[in-house]
């Protein structure tokens, strides 16, 4: 999960309920002022929400793009059932489809889909159930071809049984509780500190108190999420196959984004990965697990080139020669 500068949306974004044949979905969206190129549906990563978007929404809606950033079913704003069942990938996907089907307007273009994380693994898999033409293109975020590295399932796993067998709170607490002091923090958790004793992985390190985050907000969204919904995804985590020649096959456009560094799925298995798509690679220079927080300026700028190259081309004007 990214830790949002803010979870205040910006100027002229929309927080409502968006309503679809499954359920209504909170959402942020955000249109450009001018000609709107085109619709990205945004789904956010374990743990996180609409809001780990907040940085790209402006900058996307300057290039002539409208955002959609989704909260899925049992994440922070989004409610959803107590049963583990409920929020298994299948169904996930099919939520993402009725997403896009409810933003997609009469006449326009589909929308461009991009999943960070985990949200990268149900976009995948929505891809892999919809009918052609259902999305513009697919973006992976820091979202790799399987199941996560063997210390994060670790760390995944000391997360959901902890949640299975506490309350959310309690949980909360306790991982506070166990994160180093301030001045301790680049020592404890640089490359090589052994963070295995901390229910903590790439996608929930936004538990962390920071300067640039309102730790009551985190807080508040962390004890918004539905327990279940972690469980279920978690375990989605550590036990996601390889689908890789599956999803090369699907005909749209594709985009593999990462930092420089992500002990999540490390940078050279995304590498692979996008050769194995096919697809355009973008590595974002001083960014890690989060690029959409880590340099938002740099990764809207990359997801705008992209989303402008998938755009059909125009029929010339009558008389152009």
């Amino acid at each position: 999960m990214s830790r949002p500068p803010t979870f205040v949306p910006p100027a002229g974004t929309r927080a409502y309920r968006l309503r679809t044949a499954r359920g209504d979905f909170a959402v942020l969206d955000t249109r450009p002022t001018g000609e709107v190129k085109g619709t990205a549906l945004l789904l956010p990563g374990f743990t996180g929400s609409k809001e780990d978007f907040i940085a790209l929404l402006r900058p996307l809606a300057e290039a002539g793009y409208r955002t959609v950033a989704v909260d899925g079913r049992g994440q922070y704003e989004s409610t959803g059932p107590d049963d583990v069942a409920a929020y298994a990938q299948q169904e996930l996907a099919a939520d993402v489809l009725a997403q896009a089907a409810a933003v997609h307007g009469d006449g326009e273009e589909p929308p461009h889909l991009l999943g960070h994380s985990l949200g990268g693994l149900v976009a995948r898999a929505a891809v892999l159930l919809a009918p052609p033409g259902t999305f513009a293109s697919l973006t992976l975020m820091a979202s790799g071809p399987a199941r996560i590295s063997p210390s994060q399932r670790t760390r995944a796993t000391l997360l959901t049984d902890a949640v299975a067998a506490h309350p959310m709170a309690v949980v909360w607490e306790a991982m506070q509780a166990m994160q180093p002091p301030p001045e301790d923090t680049a020592t404890a958790t640089g490359p090589g500190a052994d963070t295995a004793a901390v229910p903590r992985t790439a996608d929930t390190d936004a538990v962390d108190d920071t300067e640039d985050t309102d730790a009551a907000a985190l807080r508040a969204r962390w004890l918004r999420n539905n327990p279940a919904q972690l469980i279920a995804t978690g375990h989605q985590l550590r036990t996601e196959p390889d689908r890789v020649d599956e999803l090369a096959a699907a005909p749209l456009p594709k985009h593999v984004v990462s930092g420089e560094r992500d002990d999540t799925w490390p940078v050279p298995l995304l590498d692979d990965m996008a050769r194995r798509l096919g697809a355009r690679r973008t590595v974002v220079v001083g960014a890690e697990h989060s690029p959409n927080t880590d340099r938002p300026e740099a990764t809207a700028t990359a997801l705008a080139a992209f989303w402008d190259s998938c755009a059909p081309e125009r029929p010339a004007a009558r008389g152009a020669q």
